[in-house]
């Protein structure tokens, strides 16, 4: 739309014409008074100088002139007639001087005031380095941890807490699951757990408001705002703390674990909207956090019979863990100390579980890969602790030893890889530096007197979260021996787990040898005295006194050769253990 204002030329006023003109604004005549007042001096200058007085006095001197002279001596006192360049004429007039008598006389007078001259031009190197054939060695650090942070339970009855998760934006928060597991304190508890700031120990930033208590809570890897939760009717929940504090979406009961769901983790997914969940009813089911009502894969711990599922027969699990980098494979604890390696794209069930390890005597409590060195594992139960290698199935590489206190919990450290974390019913943490020392831990501090329930180290190494069973959260903070690797350790450890794998495979493969044998030789025995029940063999009884002695004689030597190898093996590996010590220590 358009508007046109139009407006003639005689309308826009006239030209302005100026004029001059006198006119008087104001007139004030002079006061007859105040010029009585007035004094008529005549004009007057005067000078003044407040600085310093200086006389200027030039003298043109004489131009002093200098010569910059100099004197190239190579090597003086030779004859004219004597070739410098020539080696040998050299050599030869030196030998004629030194055989002289008079040569050690004149040395002896021209020596002191040398030296003089030499002493006087003498300077110490600053930057010399004495010691060049020695190696360097980094200077014994000291090991210690300081408390930074106490986050408490703000409600009056204390609920323990059973798992804590790290936010991944630079760890600025952490997530904590309030629960009680006793059945008859859960009756009267407050379902509501927190989101922590780190900075922020007195109230929580966040507070999640569940129908049910929580026992696992965890951050989705690639945004803060998105966790997942496993709940105590065995449901699990999808969660945006963006759209409040309950939860977005909950799975149908009737498709949902049958006992407490007590492990989810996130996995692998072009969507990043995948995870799975593991329960002590003996299943693992795999979820998609945009459909949360049905699971879309279901797998039954059913060692027995593995191709025919039968939930009465699986057996529960405690302990889950997924690695990113290993795609489908995953990891699972159970409540009969068994670990299984699983790998989802298996066609049946039988290939999904098919590799097994005996690990712990008890139910396995925390199951971790190393985050480096992803073949080699940890399992955490009963008194002690072990560290596995996939290659290795009949038995761990290297432990710990008996524990007094019972054992709660284990984590590896995400930065230093030769380190890692365990927690005790007495409330103490130890921590382990394997390329240090294997026999006892090289830090161990109490950090409260009740039971420590789970510990979640931070992904840059320098803090960890630890709980305890009362709800408060301790924030440690470690020094730089304990986070920080030399410079040669990757390669240390390497060697330490390569040398412990190869001893464990020799022993493994020399107890098949053995078994081999006494098998044969079981077998011959039963047949020997299936022929003498039939009667094909008629064998006098100096005979069978004969066979028996040969028999007899064939064990005792196979149980000495299995003696001498059992000890010169370990003779072997503790001698390699010591100088591995010794040589991380010096």
């Amino acid at each position: 739309m358009q508007y046109t204002y139009t407006k003639k030329r005689l309308q826009f006023g006239k030209q302005c014409n100026f004029m001059d003109y006198q006119k008087i604004e104001a007139d004030i005549k002079p006061h007859i008074g105040y010029m009585n007042n007035y004094i008529r001096i005549d004009p007057t200058t005067q000078g003044t100088q407040y600085s310093k007085i200086y006389s200027v006095h030039e003298v043109n001197t004489n131009t002093a002139t200098f010569k910059d002279t100099g004197m190239y001596h190579s090597e003086g006192g030779w004859p004219k007639d004597l070739n410098i360049k020539d080696t040998e004429q050299t050599v030869r007039y030196k030998r004629k001087i030194e055989k002289d008598e008079l040569y050690i006389h004149r040395m002896l007078q021209l020596l002191p005031p040398m030296e003089q001259c030499i002493l006087q031009n003498d300077a110490c190197n600053i930057y010399e380095q004495y010691f060049k054939y020695m190696k360097p060695v980094s200077l014994i650090q000291r090991v210690y941890s300081r408390t930074v942070n106490v986050y408490r339970d703000i409600l009056p009855v204390k609920r323990q807490i059973t798992h804590l998760s790290w936010s991944p934006d630079q760890g600025n928060r952490f997530a904590a699951s309030y629960c009680n597991t006793d059945f008859i304190k859960t009756i009267n508890d407050n379902p509501q757990s927190y989101i922590w700031d780190v900075e922020n120990p007195n109230t929580p930033c966040i507070t999640l408001k569940p129908f049910c208590p929580i026992l696992t809570l965890e951050y989705n890897p690639k945004d803060n705002n998105i966790l997942i939760s496993g709940l105590m009717t065995g449901q699990v929940a999808f969660w945006d703390i963006r759209k409040g504090s309950e939860p977005v979406e909950t799975s149908l009961v009737e498709f949902s674990h049958r006992d407490l769901c007590n492990e989810v983790l996130w996995i692998n997914s072009k969507t990043g909207t995948e995870f799975f969940s593991a329960s002590k009813d003996g299943q693992i089911m795999w979820w998609d956090s945009r459909k949360l009502q049905t699971p879309t894969e279901t797998l039954v711990i059913d060692l027995c019979k593995p191709d025919d599922q039968n939930v009465s027969r699986a057996i529960g699990i405690s302990a889950l863990q997924f690695e990113p980098s290993m795609g489908a494979r995953f990891m699972c604890g159970l409540e009969n100390g068994v670990v299984i390696l699983g790998n989802r794209k298996g066609k049946t069930s039988s290939e999904k579980i098919a590799t097994r390890f005996k690990a712990q005597y008890g139910p396995v409590i925390s199951l971790e890969r190393n985050p480096t060195f992803v073949k080699n594992f940890l399992t955490v139960g009963d008194w002690t602790t072990r560290i596995w290698s996939e290659d290795c199935k009949e038995s761990c590489i290297t432990w710990t030893p008996g524990h007094r206190n019972f054992l709660m919990g284990g984590a590896w450290s995400l930065t230093r890889f030769s380190v890692f974390f365990l927690i005790k019913m007495d409330g103490t943490l130890d921590v382990w530096d394997l390329l240090i020392q294997q026999d006892s831990p090289v830090l161990s501090v109490k950090v409260c007197d009740d039971i420590l329930t789970y510990i979640r180290p931070h992904e840059q190494g320098q803090l960890a979260a630890i709980t305890n069973k009362r709800g408060t959260t301790f924030l440690l903070e470690f020094s730089e021996a304990l986070t920080t690797n030399q410079k040669n350790e990757k390669l240390l450890f390497t060697a330490l787990l390569d040398r412990e794998t190869r001893r464990e495979k020799v022993i493994e493969a020399k107890n098949r040898e053995q078994r081999l044998k006494m098998k044969s030789l079981r077998n011959t025995l039963n047949n020997f005295e299936i022929e003498c029940a039939m009667g094909n063999t008629k064998i006098d009884e100096k005979d069978s006194k004969c066979h028996e002695s040969k028999n007899d004689s064939i064990l005792i030597y196979c149980e000495e050769d299995y003696k001498n190898i059992i000890k010169a093996v370990s003779a072997k590996y503790y001698s390699n253990k010591y100088k591995s010590t010794f040589y991380s220590l010096f």
